[in-house]
């Protein structure tokens, strides 16, 4: 499977580590950077990979800063994407098969190697079931769909 791969700067050694995870398990992996420790913004990253999957250049990809929750957040930000952080294998296994989640997300300061790797693994060997799922994953959907038209909008104010 081809798989796109990002990181910042506070994942780089997690990133070569899956990399290489990849490359064994006899994956196709895509590398969006970084390429070294020296300080990058994780949305450039995420926004690119995210960019790709959601024009259907990768089916999947996985992206790592130093908690998860920026990647995630910047990744979601893209239309069409559903990016999960997942820092367990439940979670990983769910993120696929109950909301088809392209795009795999994890913290190098959360988790060490041996459970990413495992977090990876099952991503990756996990496929959507549907069934009541789709309908959710549908509602998601449509949900963004109505936002980004302007429909739903309330301004709040605090």
């Amino acid at each position: 499977m081809q798989i796109a791969l990002g990181c910042d700067h506070h994942a780089f050694e997690m990133k070569e580590e899956i990399k290489a995870f990849l490359h064994e398990s006899g994956h196709d992996v895509i590398d969006y950077g970084c390429y070294s420790c020296e300080a990058v913004d994780y949305p450039d990253v995420a926004f690119q990979v995210a960019k790709d999957i959601s024009n259907k250049k990768i089916p999947r990809g996985i992206l790592i800063c130093g908690t998860g929750i920026g990647v995630t957040i910047a990744a979601g930000k893209v239309p069409g994407i559903r990016a999960a952080l997942c820092h367990d294998t439940y979670s990983a296994e769910r993120a696929q098969k109950s909301n088809n989640a392209q795009i795999l997300t994890m913290g190098a300061k959360v988790i060490g190697i041996e459970v990413a790797k495992k977090v990876v693994e099952t991503y990756i060997n996990s496929e959507f079931v549907g069934g009541h799922s789709s309908r959710k994953v549908r509602k998601i959907m449509d949900g963004e769909k109505q936002f980004l038209k302007g429909e739903q909008h309330e301004e709040t104010h605090q």
